[in-house]
């Protein structure tokens, strides 16, 4: 089929799971006791201030804070110029994302509580802050349906269809909500009862939700399947798994599929993930996968384009995602050394 001519990139950045060490460079402690995550926008040194009870909680005594669920606690329940720079943080994320290349910007509150009805009103309330300042469509992205059902409620279509992270066999359910929204999908290899250990598994449990899927009246260009991407740091043979997987696809329903797995997870344990996880993305990319959940200022299809395969580093990364470097004993050695 031949390398794909797009990259659809489905922006992770507006997500309650994402941290900041707090004794690094974004986070800043008042002499007061409070504290600030930092950032820059067109050269502007701009913050907000972190909410008292992240400040109290154990993530921080581990040195740890999830600087997008602080900035939508201040966004949605701060008062005056602290929710304002807690809206203004969540808005610049979006504004980044969209600049660089992303087809969707993927929005996620399950850890902000454990409170279903807040996180519903939560997400609806930011699925709204998002689309305020950017023009291209949401994911929609939680384990809980209900919570699914509440943003695409407030998904302004006229940017294009939305998009459900995620359909399965495991949760079929989502699949009518998705046929009734008339939302794009990424659906997941997973299977009904257990997850795929070997490229069949994963092909073999595409196929029959495919056919769920088209049954419900879901076109082959609305779906964008994630073959599950495993740490390669587990066993060598997570990236090629990927990536026969793609093929394995292609092969079957030609171009008119997507993709979009969680690339990230490939780099689970090891340094310098970003490099890792831009040159398995590009690895993929060249076998056919024409998408994937990533953060769009590293991965786009810009980048992908430009990639220089004759690097040291970049033959290093390859050889450890596509298993020739078992353990990655080769890829650290050169981390160590300072090579790469």
């Amino acid at each position: 089929m031949g390398t794909p001519s797009e990259f659809y990139a489905v922006a992770e950045n507006i997500h309650c799971t994402l941290i900041r060490k707090t004794t690094g460079k974004f986070v800043t402690e008042n002499s007061d006791g409070s504290a600030s995550i930092l950032y820059k926008e067109k050269g502007q040194e701009k913050s907000f201030p972190v909410p008292e009870q992240f400040i109290n909680a154990d993530d921080w005594k581990n040195e740890k804070v999830k600087h997008m669920a602080a900035a939508m606690w201040q966004g949605y329940y701060g008062e005056g110029d602290a929710k304002q720079a807690g809206i203004e943080y969540i808005e610049y994320w979006a504004r980044i994302q969209e600049a660089n290349a992303s087809a969707y910007l993927d929005l996620n509150v399950d850890e902000f509580s454990t409170d279903l009805d807040e996180r519903i009103c939560l997400m609806k309330w930011l699925a709204g802050i998002v689309q305020n300042v950017s023009a291209i469509p949401l994911s929609i992205d939680s384990s809980n349906l209900d919570i699914i059902r509440a943003g695409l409620s407030v998904c302004d279509t006229s940017r294009g269809k939305p998009m459900i992270n995620s359909v399965s066999l495991e949760r079929p359910e989502a699949i009518e909500i998705a046929a009734r929204a008339g939302a794009v999908i990424i659906a997941g290899a997973t299977g009904a009862a257990s997850m795929p250990k070997t490229v069949d598994e994963r092909v073999s449990n595409c196929k029959e939700l495919m056919k769920a899927v088209e049954a419900a009246g879901i076109a082959k260009g609305d779906v964008f399947f994630d073959p599950l991407v495993f740490p390669v740091s587990v066993d060598k043979i997570n990236g090629t798994a990927v990536i026969d997987t793609v093929q394995e696809l292609r092969n079957l329903y030609g171009d008119e599929i997507h993709f979009a797995p969680g690339v990230s997870n490939i780099s689970f344990g090891l340094p310098n993930r970003k490099l890792i996880n831009t040159v398995f993305t590009h690895v993929c990319w060249l076998a056919g996968m024409d998408g994937g959940i990533v953060d769009p200022r590293h991965i786009n299809i810009n980048i992908l384009n430009k990639m220089d395969t004759s690097r040291e580093a970049y033959h290093l990364a390859r050889a450890l995602v596509v298993g020739e470097d078992e353990w990655g004993m080769n890829y650290i050695s050169a981390i160590r050394e300072g090579k790469i």
